[in-house]
């Protein structure tokens, strides 16, 4: 990928991202009450694989109709199943979707530039690996040690310390992701820590965002 771009003068948009267990989802709350607009590309891939969605048929002609269940909806289960069970299915599986979710916030980021917004988070683990990175200005990256997410996970949802290292090392590494980010938030303490630093940060953009009426600094090499 090429880098972060500027969109526009108007509006300013964030790509979040971070690796499992970094506090990417605590931050989006945070910014979400600070006034950010949020997408959350999780549930925009969610809706691409409804009936009628713009993955829907290409993921039953490529996966077949086993991964449809009783109601006419794609059992992602299923799917899953087949996905990580078969090499090269879950990259035929990111051909399909990642395009069309890229799509589909490019829409919704047209639409709220038009409206007038201001500042627009698009919260994606994946942002570097679907290469959504051109629809962003700049990258912030959550990042925590690994000894703090593997306590995280246990705690959060009971998985074992060699399941997380299995699930880190299946994504980009989280130092990388923070290399190629503009803005880097780590999360190695608690909550308050945590909200006074991208309160700070949010501070920071609106008040560059008044004074240079631009919208990105240089992106990372």
């Amino acid at each position: 990928d090429n880098g972060p771009r500027v969109s526009s003068l108007l509006m300013l948009v964030i790509g979040l991202t971070g690796g499992i267990g970094s506090g990417k989802s605590t931050v989006s709350h945070i910014l979400a009450r600070l006034g950010a607009r949020m997408v959350d590309a999780d549930i925009v891939g969610h809706q691409v694989y409804e009936p009628g969605g713009p993955a829907y048929d290409d993921i039953i002609n490529t996966f077949g109709r086993e991964v449809v269940g009783p109601e006419g909806k794609i059992d992602r289960k299923r799917l899953a199943g087949i996905v990580f069970s078969k090499a090269d299915s879950l990259e035929k599986l990111n051909d399909i979707t990642h395009p069309r979710i890229r799509d589909a916030i490019a829409v919704i980021l047209k639409e709220w530039r038009g409206e007038g917004t201001k500042i627009a988070v698009v919260e994606a683990a994946v942002l570097f690996e679907a290469k959504w990175t051109t629809l962003v200005d700049e990258i912030w990256a959550t990042l925590s040690d690994e000894s703090v997410v593997l306590d995280r996970l246990f705690k959060a949802k009971g998985m074992s310390h060699e399941q997380s290292r299995a699930r880190l090392r299946s994504q980009i590494p989280p130092e990388e992701k923070a290399r190629r980010s503009n803005v880097v938030i780590r999360n190695n303490g608690g909550l308050e820590e945590l909200e006074k630093q991208v309160e700070d940060l949010w501070r920071s953009v609106n008040s560059r965002l008044k004074g240079s009426g631009t919208s990105s600094p240089n992106a990372p090499g």
